[in-house]
């Protein structure tokens, strides 16, 4: 019941932000998702309701062997990533939707990670 209680209220809480938060052609969405395992990272155009770039640790190889944390660590290496994906279609700043999770862990770490890149929010 705890599960289901928190999932519901992580949707919640989504659909509130992205009532507020929209992307557009200039600035469009950054919108992060996390499982127990992975984390995904999705730049998108509400208005005309595209992807334009997505990155992930699960298809891209990123070498954390050695990492001591390294859920964190690979969301890291994922914003990195993201925002060298983003400049290649020529985006600089975008708005941040951390899709109802709380800011900290893995979601913190891959926006640091997109800052770290050249994105601005």
């Amino acid at each position: 019941m705890k599960a289901i209680k928190e999932f519901k209220s992580r949707q919640m809480r989504h659909r509130r932000v992205k009532a507020k938060v929209k992307g557009t052609a200039s600035r469009p969405r950054l919108s992060v998702f996390r499982s127990s395992k992975y984390i995904y990272a999705a730049l998108i155009d509400d208005i005309k309701g595209k992807t334009l770039v997505s990155a992930n640790n699960r298809d891209d190889k990123l070498d954390l062997a050695k990492a001591q944390f390294p859920k964190v660590e690979s969301a890291s290496l994922v914003g990195e990533l993201f925002a060298k994906k983003a400049k290649t279609v020529k985006i600089s700043e975008v708005v941040f939707d951390r899709s109802g999770y709380r800011y900290m862990g893995r979601v913190a770490a891959v926006a640091t990670g997109a800052r770290k890149g050249g994105l601005k929010f």
